[in-house]
């Protein structure tokens, strides 16, 4: 039974909302966190990554990094820029990205059913990126970055958000500059409000789609508040973390490309010698090759594309092996590349499907790189039954698109 619950959100004044709402903290570098600073002053990554007011001799976990991000969060609550609602809300967020539309419940999630594995995770997380965001939760007293959960379609959830989206005019409805439309309502209405509670009580199962160290930092910030306090009853705000969920049916899931500096060694022509022991090769010329099937690969190398399909023998039959990116992985980076931690290892990088094949070619052309491969998405079906086996997918296994916007909600505990 998933414990999904409404809250008092913090956010922008609607009439600032375009200017506030930032890509995640972790899309960026600090250079990069400066450049959209100084483009947009306003924007949530002020505080999201506080290091930014501060010259780079500073440390990015210096604690005046985190205080300054609570000083720039009450002084914007105090000037208006930010709005607390005073009853507790479900809202609704639509992204809506070249066509694409996805609709989310921004809720508050359950520690416990993290703990209780209610909420499912598919990724390993690593501690100095989960030390980070505990360190600003704490110093913010507040979640600012929302999980992004998903969940098996459910067809009253879907009424209720239909019915609510076409009989109100949205809270927020802005483009960002990245194109992405945005849109937000809240759910006034207690009976439907109960509705979308009782539907998610149903629930057995729910998702993290992305934000794993987020999730992880929340949750361990909610663990180390719970033993300071001693006697807490499970109501308390931070007993739960921000959270937008939806539904499967509606999730955009890219490719996850990869690009590898050399050929360890090899000639090309032995290099396609040993590739051809586990995939079949078709040579398509200058033309990118997108797989349009599971067990299909690209790979782009000396100005040339090829079809790579991997031979039925390859397969394993379980959740994980059974991915393309484990297929790639066991039968071609690690064994011919040598290749053999993706997570640690230089001479691979990835590169997510927003960015084109263009980009792979772009990489290999300009000769830092030797290789390129390119993905079919992995289905979230796929990572439903990895999370379900209680298993963890490769890294870099998924790209999601939209991605969401800090800044539009807050949580405050």
């Amino acid at each position: 039974m998933a414990d999904i619950r409404p809250f008092k959100a913090i956010r922008p004044n609607p009439q600032l909302a375009s200017s506030i709402a930032a890509l995640p903290y972790d899309v960026y570098s600090r250079q990069e966190a400066k450049d959209e600073i100084a483009k947009e002053p306003l924007s949530f990554l002020r505080i999201d990554r506080p290091e930014t007011n501060f010259s780079d001799d500073v440390d990015i976990y210096d604690p005046r990094c985190y205080s300054k991000a609570n000083e720039i969060l009450q002084s914007m609550m105090m000037d208006g820029s930010f709005i607390q609602d005073v009853a507790a809300h479900y809202y609704i967020y639509e992204l809506t990205m070249n066509g694409h539309s996805q609709t989310g419940i921004v809720a508050c999630a359950s520690v416990d059913d993290y703990h209780d594995h209610v909420i499912k995770k598919h990724e390993n997380t690593r501690e100095d990126k989960e030390q980070d965001r505990i360190r600003h939760v704490e110093a913010c007293s507040a979640q600012t970055g929302p999980i992004f959960l998903g969940y098996r379609a459910n067809a009253v959830i879907k009424s209720v958000t239909d019915r609510i989206k076409s009989e109100n005019e949205p809270a927020y409805d802005f483009t960002s500059p990245d194109g992405i439309g945005h849109r937000v309502w809240g759910i006034n209405d207690v009976n439907a409000s109960e509705t979308v509670q009782n539907e998610f009580k149903k629930m057995n199962s729910i998702y993290i789609c992305d934000g794993h160290h987020r999730c992880a930092s929340a949750v361990k910030a909610a663990d180390r508040k719970r033993a300071a306090v001693g006697n807490y009853t499970g109501e308390e705000e931070f007993n739960y973390f921000l959270s937008v969920l939806f539904p499967d049916d509606e999730l955009l899931i890219m490719d996850y490309n990869r690009v590898v500096r050399d050929l360890n060694g090899l000639s090309e022509g032995r290099f396609m010698d040993r590739i051809r022991k586990k995939f079949e090769i078709e040579e398509i010329g200058e033309e990118c090759y997108r797989p349009t099937e599971k067990g299909n690969f690209g790979m782009y190398i000396s100005d040339k594309w090829y079809h790579l399909k991997a031979k039925p023998e390859t397969f394993i039959d379980d959740p994980v092996e059974r991915l393309d990116v484990s297929v790639l992985q066991n039968d071609l980076l690690a064994p011919i590349l040598n290749i053999e931690d993706p997570r640690t290892d230089p001479r691979i990088q990835f590169v997510g499907g927003i960015r084109g094949l263009e980009e792979l070619e772009r990489l290999v052309d300009s000769r830092e790189f030797t290789v390129a491969f390119s993905m079919y998405p992995t289905d979230i079906r796929e990572l439903f039954e990895v999370a379900d086996s209680g298993e963890l997918m490769p890294p870099k296994s998924t790209w999601f698109e939209p991605k969401l916007r800090s800044g539009l909600f807050i949580h405050a505990f």
